[in-house]
């Protein structure tokens, strides 16, 4: 079964257990059917005309105000971060292997940015999702620091796959972004492609949200 035809049969269901329970059905406000997503839906704001996927232009870009996606190369080096005026760095690739970047907080230390990360893997398998609620809290964070003058950097290896998808989980969590505004927003500022795997997580997310309410009507 598709991913539209799952989220259409949850919204069913969803609507003939409020019947049966008596409580009555959300406002039209958090109709579930306007936030529904198909993989391929999100897959298409990612291509071009021809359905390829475009590799990323700069090292980074600021992809919300205060907020940057990019790759290793720039994360590493502190300097450059600073001229930045980033404040926070969020390694969405903790690790040692090929496909991590090996950072913690020593290497900032002295720099007074503030380092978090997260062992996520670039597989369709891996399970993203569990750090959803850790990377948005961590961004939102960020940017309060000081008064709202807070800077971000959010990294990979190479800002295309795991970073872009914690910042639309922030955007999707914090912000109220359904998931097809919110991966177009950052897609409109870099060229990315997270994996089929993180965006089957980000429709679930957006699922959730929407059946709590916690969404943006389009």
């Amino acid at each position: 079964m598709r991913l539209l035809e799952v989220l259409r049969n949850s919204s069913s269901d969803m609507r003939s257990k409020q019947k049966r329970s008596g409580k009555p059905p959300l406002p039209d406000r958090f109709d579930m059917s306007s936030f529904e997503v198909s993989l391929q839906q999100l897959n298409d704001l990612l291509t071009d005309d021809s359905g390829f996927y475009s590799w990323p232009t700069k090292h980074f870009h600021e992809v919300y105000p205060r907020i940057y996606i990019g790759n290793a190369f720039v994360a590493t080096n502190v300097m450059r971060l600073k001229r930045l005026g980033v404040t926070h760095i969020l390694n969405a690739a903790e690790g040692n292997s090929y496909m991590h970047v090996n950072t913690n907080a020593d290497v900032y230390m002295g720099s007074g940015i503030t380092y978090h990360g997260i062992p996520a893997n670039d597989t369709d398998h891996f399970d993203i999702s569990v750090y959803f609620e850790e990377a948005a809290d961590f961004i939102k964070k960020a940017l309060a620091y000081k008064s709202g003058k807070g800077k971000v950097y959010v990294h990979c290896r190479e800002g295309y796959s795991r970073s872009p998808t914690l910042v639309v989980a922030y955007l999707m969590l914090h912000q109220k972004l359904d998931v097809h505004t919110a991966l177009a927003m950052v897609r409109q500022k870099r060229e990315i492609g997270p994996n089929d795997g993180f965006l089957r997580q980000l429709c679930r997310l957006n699922q959730r949200l929407a059946a709590e309410g916690k969404l943006w009507n389009k």
